[in-house]
C-alpha cells in the first residue's frame, strides 16, 4: 500500500466515505466508511459505544497486527461525519521500547466517564489488561491504569451492566489453550473478581465470548470456537457466577470473532461469518452476516453486510437510544466500516 504522508491525508479524513448500502434491503440505512486514509496502512478489532456526546469508536492500528508500531485508535462521530482519528494509547514501556496494542474494547459508565479497556504485549498468549478513562466523550483520556495480574478486561466484545450495578466482562485467555473466562468489577475497574475458566480448551477451544440477556434471568454466552466449526454457547443462571458446559449452536464459525447484543424489544442480533474451517484451518472471512433471534437457538438473517471477496471481520454491534442497531467491523484490514439498521424492518 502506497505511504502517504500524514499532513497530506488529514484533509482526507474529514469526510467519510458513504458506500451503497445492500441493494434492497430495508433494514439497512447506512453503510460508511469511517476514514479514508489513515498514517497507518492496517487495521483491525473495532470497538464502539453511544456517549453522551454520540458515538464513539475504536480499533487497532499499525503496520501489520503484532507489530510493535501498533496502537489504539479512536473517532467521533459528529452530526454525519467521523473525526480524525487519533491514537490515544500506544505500548511503550518505561525503558522505551514499544510492544503492539490489541482489542480495544469501549463502555460508557451511564452518567459518568467512557472506558477503554485494551491490552499490550508480544502476543495474546503473553498480554496484559489496561484501561483508559475519558470524562469528555473520548476527546482526551486519562493515564494508562494496569490492571491486576491475572485480569485482562473484557477481551474483544463489551461488557455487560447487570442489574446488581456489577460490570461483566466477557473474557478469555490464550496462555494455557483457548478458554473462556468471566470477570467482573463493581467499582468501574477498579477492583476485580473473576472466574475460573469454563473449558479446558483440549477439545473445546474457544475465546471472545459476548453476552446476551433473557427474560428468566438466564444469561447466554455466544464464543469463537477454535475447531469445531460452529459458535459455541454456554448459559449462566446466576449472574455470571457459573456456566454450563460449552455447547455447539447450529452457527457456523470459521475461527473468526463474532459479536452480538440484546435489544430492547428482548430480541438477539448476533453479527458473523457464517461460514466454516477449511480442512482444519480457519475459514472464509466473508460474507459477514447480521441475524436475529427470538429465543438464542433459532436464528434468521437480518442483513448481509457483505459478500465479496476479502476479510470482513471482528464485528462491535451495540443498539443506541434511538433503537437503531450500529455496526463497525474490519474492512479488509484497511479501513473500519460503520453499518446502521433498523431492527423493526427486519
Amino acid at each position: 500500500m502506497k505511504t502517504l504522508s500524514f499532513s497530506l491525508i488529514i484533509p482526507f479524513f474529514l469526510i467519510a466515505h458513504h458506500v451503497l448500502a445492500q441493494s434492497g434491503n430495508p433494514a439497512i440505512l447506512r453503510s460508511e466508511l469511517i476514514y479514508e486514509q489513515a498514517p497507518f496502512p492496517e487495521c483491525h478489532a473495532s470497538t464502539l459505544a453511544e456517549t453522551p456526546k454520540g458515538l464513539v469508536a475504536a480499533w487497532f492500528g499499525g503496520t501489520h497486527e503484532r507489530h510493535p508500531d501498533v496502537g489504539i485508535w479512536v473517532s467521533s462521530q459528529t452530526g454525519t461525519n467521523w473525526t480524525t482519528p487519533i491514537e490515544v494509547a500506544t505500548g511503550v514501556q518505561p525503558d522505551g521500547k514499544r510492544l503492539p496494542c490489541w482489542n480495544p474494547v469501549l463502555f460508557q459508565v451511564p452518567g459518568a466517564e467512557l472506558i477503554l479497556f485494551y491490552k499490550v504485549g508480544p502476543s495474546p498468549s503473553t498480554w496484559w489488561g489496561l484501561l483508559k478513562r475519558s470524562t469528555d466523550g473520548g476527546k482526551t483520556w486519562s493515564a494508562a491504569e494496569r490492571l491486576p495480574d491475572g485480569i485482562l478486561g473484557p477481551i474483544k466484545n463489551k461488557p455487560v451492566l447487570l442489574a446488581s450495578g456489577a460490570l461483566l466482562c466477557p473474557t478469555s485467555s490464550e496462555d494455557h489453550n483457548w478458554r473462556v473466562h468471566f470477570e467482573r468489577t463493581s467499582d468501574w475497574g477498579k477492583t476485580w473478581q473473576k472466574t475460573a475458566p469454563i473449558n479446558d480448551g483440549i477439545n473445546d477451544g474457544a475465546i471472545q465470548p459476548s453476552i446476551l440477556f433473557y427474560p428468566n434471568g438466564q444469561l447466554q454466552a455466544l464464543c469463537r470456537s477454535q475447531r469445531s466449526g460452529f459458535i459455541l454457547e454456554t448459559w449462566s443462571k446466576d449472574d455470571g457466577k457459573t456456566w454450563s458446559p460449552l455447547q455447539k449452536t447450529t452457527l457456523p464459525n470459521p475461527n473468526s470473532g463474532t459479536d452480538a447484543v440484546t435489544l430492547k424489544d428482548g430480541r438477539q442480533v448476533l453479527v458473523y461469518n457464517p461460514t466454516s474451517p477449511v480442512m482444519g484451518k480457519s475459514g472464509p472471512r466473508t460474507p459477514l452476516d447480521i441475524a436475529i433471534s427470538n429465543d438464542g437457538k433459532t436464528w434468521k438473517t437480518l442483513a448481509v453486510l457483505e459478500n465479496e471477496p476479502g476479510e470482513y471481520s471482528y464485528p462491535a454491534v451495540i443498539q443506541t437510544a434511538d433503537g437503531l442497531v450500529h455496526v463497525t467491523y474490519t474492512w479488509k484490514r484497511q479501513r473500519i466500516k460503520h453499518v446502521v439498521l433498523d431492527p423493526k424492518k427486519g
